[in-house]
C-alpha cells in the first residue's frame, strides 16, 4: 500500500474523501474541511486534532507564529504531518 494510500485510509476515518487524490490535493482538500470547522463547528475540529493526537502546544506555537498561511492551512498541515508520522511508526514496527 503506497503511503498516500495509508494516508487517505487514515483521513478517512474523519473525512469522506475521494480516494484518488494525489497529496498535492490532498492539503487543499484537507484546508478547505478545516476552515470549514473553524467557522462552523469547532468542537469538531477540537475532537477531530485530538483523535488525530495532533500536539496541541505545537499546534498553538504554529498558530502564533506562522503569518503567510491561513489558520486552516496550518491546521490541516500539522494534521496531515500527524498522520503521516503514525504511518511511519506503523511501518517501523510492523516490518513494512
Amino acid at each position: 500500500m503506497s503511503d498516500i494510500t495509508s494516508l487517505l485510509k487514515i483521513i478517512n476515518k474523519d473525512f469522506d474523501l475521494p480516494e484518488n487524490l494525489k497529496e498535492d490535493q490532498l492539503l487543499e482538500v484537507m484546508v478547505n474541511a478545516f476552515a470549514y470547522l473553524i467557522d462552523e463547528d469547532f468542537q469538531k475540529l477540537v475532537q477531530i486534532l485530538y483523535k488525530a493526537d495532533v500536539d496541541q502546544d505545537k499546534l498553538k506555537i504554529l498558530l502564533e507564529n506562522t503569518t503567510n498561511a491561513s489558520s486552516a492551512e496550518v491546521i490541516a498541515q500539522a494534521y496531515i504531518a500527524r498522520q503521516k508520522a503514525k504511518i511511519e511508526t506503523w511501518k517501523k514496527y510492523s516490518g513494512g
